[in-house]
């Protein structure tokens, strides 16, 4: 929408000099926001006509000159700003005509300011992965824009449609970045737009018109034939057994990697049930979830009570060597899966729980879910599923059996 913009002449109250002459004053309108400046020039009130802004008699010629050369160059000032992209207002157009120039606001400046900001309120308003995925993507766009545009930052006002598909496009190919990972990186770039158009530094959103959706993915998951594969398997050394406690933890608890690794000795309580419960917050989101211990996790617990140092309750390894070794696993059981560690979580939510008939309301509460939208995704039919329902609907019809067998009789 096209803002109104408009230029007024007027003289000061108040402002009269002992010889009689009050000042000239500037007022600038834009959508109903005003703002106003001095001239620096002075007439006598009656050689001042109101209605039109200007000076008569005496004098008249030289500063109302000098008047059209401020309505000009306020002018032009407005519509340069709204053809630099600028959030024009009436602050922006007086201070660039008395000298203040707006400072050229550039993109990559704008997202390590943001970056910073974030990760002073890390544990506070954001996580560290989340500050992690801000930090990784700058480090893209920065790369990006050297091999581009071989320049160390870009105008905010540079940042089109054109930039979107070309930044889209180098995360693709260079990065070798898959769909989703591309959607995530665009998101968080889109998230830094957004602030800059709110913040007044941006008069029109690039990203408005330019769309990144997520595609639907198969979340990898085990069957209970394939949990009892992995339990039954003798693991050859100790750090393969390792791996296997701590993925069967996760596939009969839903707790994320980095959950169960600061998993403590204070999160394992009784409950009003008195039974034990996991009673934590996810690292990712920080939503509180209290999980009722069952008795598979419960024995690896106890299996590694009081061997670790420094109060760890399991022999944690960096997330990438354990999804390295669990990919080991996976080979030696004959599982021909993309084994990782967050496919434990992932067959919780399917195999463990709504596998078994537990509701989708109690499986969102157990995953930590913030809306139970999320959870829907793992409520996927399995063939196991199919094959139990379909048994339950054979047994319906079972006093039909012998009447079928009278009626399919062979002759």
């Amino acid at each position: 929408m096209k803002s109104t913009f408009s230029i007024l002449f007027y003289l000061k109250k108040g402002s009269e000099r002992k010889d009689g002459r009050a000042m000239i004053m500037a007022r600038i309108t834009i959508d109903g926001k005003v703002a106003q400046f001095s001239t620096k020039q002075s007439v006598l009130p009656a050689n001042w006509n109101v209605e039109v802004g200007k000076v008569k008699g005496k004098d008249a010629g030289k500063i109302n000159a000098l008047l059209d050369d401020v309505r000009s160059s306020l002018n032009k000032i407005y519509h340069d700003q709204q053809r630099d992209n600028y959030y024009v207002t009436t602050e922006t157009v007086k201070n660039e005509f008395l000298g203040h120039r707006i400072k050229q606001e550039t993109v990559l400046a704008l997202f390590k300011e943001h970056n910073e900001n974030s990760r002073k309120q890390i544990g506070i308003s954001i996580t560290r992965p989340t500050y992690l995925k801000y930090e990784v993507t700058r480090r893209h766009l920065t790369n990006f824009i050297l091999s581009e545009y071989n320049l160390s930052d870009m105008p905010l006002r540079d940042i089109n449609h054109k930039f979107i598909a070309g930044f889209e496009s180098f995360l693709r190919t260079e990065c070798k970045c898959c769909h989703n990972t591309t959607v995530k990186f665009l998101q968080f770039f889109r998230r830094i737009i957004i602030i800059a158009r709110e913040n007044g530094k941006l008069q029109t959103n690039p990203f408005a018109e330019y769309k990144v959706r997520l595609e639907e993915v198969d979340r990898g998951y085990l069957t209970e034939y394939e949990i009892a594969l992995i339990l039954k398997k003798p693991m050859v050394t100790k750090r393969l057994e390792h791996v296997r406690d701590l993925f069967i933890f996760s596939c009969f608890t839903g707790l994320a990697y980095i959950d169960v690794m600061n998993l403590k000795a204070e999160n394992i309580r009784k409950n009003f049930d008195g039974k034990l419960w996991i009673m934590t917050k996810r690292i990712k989101t920080n939503v509180k979830v209290n999980v009722p211990l069952m008795d598979i996790p419960k024995m690896i617990l106890d299996k590694y009570a009081g061997q670790l140092p420094q109060g760890k309750l399991l022999p944690v390894i960096s997330n990438q060597k354990m999804n390295a070794y669990l990919k080991e696993i996976g080979d030696v059981c004959g599982i021909n899966k993309n084994l990782t560690f967050h496919a434990g979580r992932h067959t919780f939510a399917t195999t463990v729980t709504l596998g078994k008939g537990v509701p989708l309301d109690t499986v969102s509460k157990l995953l930590g879910h913030k809306k139970i939208e999320t959870t829907r995704i793992y409520a996927r039919t399995t063939e196991i599923k199919i094959s139990n329902d379909m048994e339950r609907l054979n047994g319906v019809f079972v006093n039909m059996d012998s009447l079928c067998q009278e009626a399919f009789k062979r002759n």
